[in-house]
């Protein structure tokens, strides 16, 4: 019996620990606006620069995922801020960008 209140309390920390990884979508915004200096006001960028709104989620979550592992080699400053993000934050402004109209 005691084995089953002890799989009981764990399957309850984790879907507790899921709820609290969600990130509230005024939360996304707001990460998502430290973007705009180089991206745009809601990810539609000036000329020369990459738009990111409307962009496919994944693939945002992928490069900034690349970003953060150093996987491309350095050449903006796009690997000092995705290293400052969690993937849960990562995961919300690709979210946030990918709802953006073009």
């Amino acid at each position: 019996m005691k084995m089953k209140h002890a799989v009981t309390a764990a399957a309850w920390l984790a879907v507790s620990g899921l709820v609290q990884a969600q990130i509230d979508p005024l939360q996304a915004r707001s990460l998502a606006a430290s973007c705009a200096a180089c991206h745009g006001t809601d990810g539609r960028a000036q000329p020369a620069m990459v738009s990111l709104a409307g962009y496919n989620k994944n693939e945002l979550v992928r490069k900034m995922q690349d970003y953060k592992a150093d996987r491309v080699p350095a050449a903006t400053i796009m690997h000092q801020l995705a290293k400052g993000y969690t993937d849960e934050q990562i995961e919300a402004i690709a979210g946030y960008f990918a709802a953006q109209k073009r």
